[in-house]
């Protein structure tokens, strides 16, 4: 983040002081080097951990056809979101293949039936050239039969994959964590167990990168942890036990004066851990269980939410905090209603944006003092989302189940200014990057640009 940020101040002093011919010459000669984190999308929730594309501006205007640059047929099932690094595109599968075996039933009731595992599944990553789509590899990382199918709208495929622009990073939760150069190669793998969701859920925690550090979130309800380990190499640096059950939220990575730390939210408490040494800063209580939404920082503000049992969001100023801060002026607010289930929030610039569980209900409030600004829009055209709202150059796009995404103004009163269909459901978030968008439907994976006009 900080790279980026220094990389645009630095086009702007370029910019204030050379003409534009002597600008693109220096580009050409290779004196003037730009983030390339700001154009891409290199984990889950972007290059700022928000939501937020800060440099992109991608289309506002699609379909199955219209700006559709390219479309490309992705094997098995996955809801990962794609990542994005220079000219590649990386996503992960899971593709289910040999007989066909009896139907693995979880003795609960309705929707919580593992009927869906009903043969051995490939674990995949694949890499799609940026430009042309063309699929570069497909490397098979495990070949296993699996202990629990997750929720009957879930994928066995559904934690995003990092890079730091030379590595990528897959996680398969129970069926192993993997290191691969851009050519596919694997650099290194390791084994850290099998969960055992709740309700048989299944997996869902996405990596967090930071520096020379890989962090994991290892929720479940058999002896959940956190774990940091050498992106070069898989060695384990740390790992601390962690007294939650299951949860399907990301870790995030923030800087503090005293070093960088990892958030990572449960249902017990909202921990931040230092990143070095794997020590617990500080903690908070008052989360719901079934926590799913990734947390947003900025600024010194964290913000955290759930709803399952019960609804809670909360504002936290963490700079310089230590030991527990439940019920102290460091929560600086906290909202019950309209808080998020499954997509996480967004925060743009000041303002934070969630859904209502995963509802067409979508709230903005003003970050710092937790103010309506204006506070909930119905998204007509949409219906149940899964995905996180993403945004980039003034506009938020929201995609529910059915492919629709709405693009909305970043304004006072935010207004949808289009609504544009797929034919095909979509439970992955949207990434954006430079001039383009990569949706990721059931099927196929769409990179949407603005195509010149014949």
């Amino acid at each position: 983040v900080a790279n980026a940020k220094t990389a645009n101040k630095a086009k702007q002093l370029v910019l204030g002081c050379l003409s534009m011919n002597s600008f693109v010459l220096l580009l050409l000669l290779g004196q003037v080097t730009l983030a390339q984190d700001a154009i891409d999308w290199p984990q889950w929730r972007g290059p700022l951990g928000t939501g937020v594309s800060p440099q992109s501006h991608p289309p506002l205007d699609w379909s199955s056809t219209e700006n559709v640059l390219w479309k490309t047929a992705l094997p098995g099932k996955g809801h990962s979101t794609p990542v994005v690094s220079g000219n590649s595109v990386f996503v992960t599968t899971a593709i289910p293949v040999g007989q066909k075996l009896p139907p693995k039933m979880s003795g609960r009731p309705g929707e919580h039936d593992n009927a869906a595992v009903d043969s051995e599944y490939e674990f995949a990553v694949i890499a799609i050239d940026r430009e042309t789509g063309e699929m570069r590899w497909k490397k098979t990382m495990h070949r296993e039969l699996p202990v629990e199918a997750g929720h009957v709208t879930a994928s066995l495929a559904s934690a995003s994959p990092v890079t730091d622009g030379k590595f990528v990073f897959a996680h398969f939760g129970s069926f192993g964590l993997y290191c691969l150069d851009f050519d596919g190669n694997t650099k290194w793998k390791r084994d850290l167990g099998k969960m055992h969701s709740k309700h048989g859920h299944g997996e869902g925690s996405s990596p967090i990168l930071h520096g020379e550090s890989l962090v994991i979130n290892w929720d479940h309800e058999e002896g959940s942890f956190v774990t940091a380990l050498n992106k070069r190499t898989g060695e384990e640096l740390w790992r601390k036990s962690r007294s939650e059950d299951t949860s399907w939220s990301s870790p995030i990575v923030v800087e503090q004066s005293t070093g960088p730390q990892v958030i990572v939210c449960g249902t017990n408490r909202v921990r931040g851990y230092d990143l070095e040494s794997g020590r617990v800063v500080w903690d908070c209580g008052g989360m719901s269980s079934n926590v799913v939404a990734t947390p947003v920082y900025a600024n010194g503000m964290l913000y955290v939410g759930s709803s399952y049992e019960k609804r809670v969001l909360m504002a936290m100023d963490i700079r310089g905090a230590e030991g527990d801060i439940t019920n102290t002026p460091r929560v600086k607010w906290t909202r019950t209603r309209g808080t998020p289930y499954v997509p996480s929030m967004l925060l743009y610039e000041d303002s934070l944006y969630f859904l209502s569980h995963y509802q067409n209900l979508l709230t903005r409030v003003d970050g710092p003092t937790g103010i309506d600004a204006p506070g909930v829009t119905r998204l007509g055209g949409l219906g149940n989302i899964y995905a996180s709202p993403v945004a980039a150059d003034g506009h938020l796009f929201v995609t529910d189940v059915d492919g629709t995404t709405a693009v909305l103004t970043h304004s006072d009163v935010p207004r949808i200014v289009s609504l544009n269909k797929i034919d095909e459901p979509v439970s992955a978030s949207l990434a954006i990057a430079g001039e383009t968008l990569f949706l990721r439907g059931e099927s196929h994976l769409y990179c949407i640009g603005k195509k010149p006009k014949l």
